[in-house]
């Protein structure tokens, strides 16, 4: 399984999860879009990856909320390298919330990044694809897109709805040789996660030990962390396989914290 030469757009790639599945593609030979809404700290890490090579990376100014700017975004990348190839739909917030306290528009701020940014991601790459004859759709999900915990009513929703969304592409995109899967990480320590130690602390009344020993790994085989070094590794299964054989699927990375 190769990515030689071949082009890919990853959304929230600036840093963590995104910069990481980056570097993975960009060592394989792939061409990398950093689609990020920090434009500066794109740039940054596309200089980074392209010094180490083999493949190039570029910096994009991307909101997957905006549909112009997504549109326009991809269409920046086709200009520059001739298409897309893969898609990581990686860009996504996480707000916690007891249910009946969760402000409207925060819930409607997480569903459009999550969801929107996906839907509108894959509007815009499909035709590229198509035109080829052959892709991969790559989710971001969450073991919440399997699992429900208290205070993320509108991630877990989110997260549930992307394999929805992935199994339609699956479907649909077959006859074009195009492919969709999700990740599903359990806690990776990322930015992302580590705001939520002292939040999920506060709202639950424990202490920040007991939110990551007990809340966040609790549930694993071994108390450790999801790596962003692991879910690029399960990126770059998805982005390089070679056939239809593996499309549709929701592959979970979480230290057995879920297990189907």
């Amino acid at each position: 399984m190769k990515l030689t030469n071949k082009i890919a757009i990853i959304t929230g790639a600036a840093s963590g999860i995104g910069k990481a599945i980056a570097k993975r593609f960009v060592a394989e030979g792939a061409d990398v879009a950093i689609a990020d809404l920090n434009l500066e700290a794109a740039n940054a890490t596309a200089k980074e990856l392209s010094a180490k090579g083999p493949g190039k990376a570029m910096g994009v100014k991307m909101d997957v909320t905006d549909e112009a700017a997504v549109n326009a975004g991809v269409a920046a990348v086709v200009a520059a390298w001739g298409g897309v190839d893969v898609l990581v739909s990686n860009a996504g917030i996480q707000i916690v919330h007891k249910l009946e306290e969760f402000p409207f528009a925060d819930w409607k701020k997480l569903l459009a990044i999550h969801l929107d940014g996906a839907f509108l991601t894959s509007k815009a790459c499909l035709p590229h694809m198509y035109a080829k004859g052959s892709g991969s759709i790559i989710f971001m999900g969450s073991v919440h897109s399997k699992e429900a915990s208290p205070l993320k009513s509108a991630y877990v929703t989110a997260k549930h709805g992307l394999i929805g969304l992935s199994k339609v592409i699956a479907k649909e995109g077959a006859e074009h040789g195009v492919r969709s899967n999700v990740i599903c990480p359990g806690f990776v320590k990322t930015p992302l996660v580590e705001k939520q130690i002292p939040e999920q602390a506060k709202d639950l009344g424990i202490s920040e030990d007991e939110v990551v020993k007990r809340i966040m790994l609790g549930g694993t085989v071994d108390h450790e962390f999801t790596t962003v070094e692991d879910v690029a590794e399960v990126a770059f299964l998805f982005a390089a396989f070679p056939t239809n054989a593996l499309t549709g699927q929701s592959l979970i990375v979480s230290h057995g914290w879920f297990m189907e």
